[in-house]
């Protein structure tokens, strides 16, 4: 995996402002193909890294191609820049290989660090399958405390309605269960969201709805894949400039 000075360059180098909207470059180097762009490129860990919240400024990563399939990339959904922020930075390697023009499959492993602080890092093995222009993948880690297994669906491009739709299910079983003010224990829980994007008018449409099996004062113990526990519905609206 890469060395802290890694991080650094994706840090200061590949990080872009969010309200420029989702830019990809591409570039083609021998038997590699280099993209950078302020989302994530992977089919599969597009839909595992962690999402960028609502106040990350700047983020963004590259991923690195062969033309057998094997590549590697990176992602960092916070650069850390903002009051009370972290810089996180996802690493990922795998391989992924077509069947034909409609099926092909693809694993591989994240790596979640957090540089600047003592977090430990994680790691998350994922695997998953393309059926024409839609995938499903699912990925299990296996953490200190905690085991986290989840299932992810795009179905791409919805062609007669004009729009993508991705799911994302997960599951959480906690080693030593979490005790919550008033006496309720929490020892797992799961979490869900959906996410439906367009274009419009030279715009990107986001709407996504998330949630948890988790109320109240139980949402003390939530750590999950959502940026909150509590059912919640999010309109997103970007546009590019350039």
């Amino acid at each position: 995996m890469p060395h802290a000075r890694c991080y650094a360059l994706i840090a200061s180098t590949l990080l872009v402002c969010q309200t420029v909207g989702a830019q990809v470059i591409d570039r083609e180097l021998g038997d590699f193909s280099l993209k950078l762009g302020t989302t994530p490129s992977r089919s599969m860990a597009q839909g595992l890294v962690t999402p960028t919240s609502g106040d990350s400024a700047f983020h963004g990563g590259l991923d690195l191609t062969h033309n057998s399939g094997f590549y590697f990339g990176q992602w960092s959904p916070n650069a850390g820049i903002a009051p009370d922020s972290t810089l996180e930075v996802d690493s990922y390697m795998g391989f992924k290989k077509p069947f034909d023009k409609t099926l092909g499959y693809e694993l591989g492993v994240i790596r979640y660090s957090y540089p600047n602080t003592e977090q430990i890092d994680s790691h998350e093995l994922y695997a998953g399958f393309r059926i024409f222009d839609s995938r499903i993948g699912t990925a299990f880690s296996n953490d200190a405390g905690r085991q986290d297994s989840t299932l992810f669906l795009d179905l791409g491009g919805i062609v007669p309605l004009g729009f993508d739709l991705r799911m994302q299910y997960g599951n959480h079983q906690l080693d030593t269960p979490t005790l919550i003010e008033g006496g309720s224990m929490v020892s797992a829980y799961n979490d869900w969201s959906f996410n439906v994007s367009r274009p419009l008018m030279g715009m990107d449409m986001n709407l996504m709805y998330s949630g948890s099996s988790l109320t109240g004062a139980d949402c003390g113990a939530y750590n999950g894949h959502n940026t909150g526990c509590e059912t919640t519905v999010t309109l997103k609206v970007v546009r590019s400039f350039f």
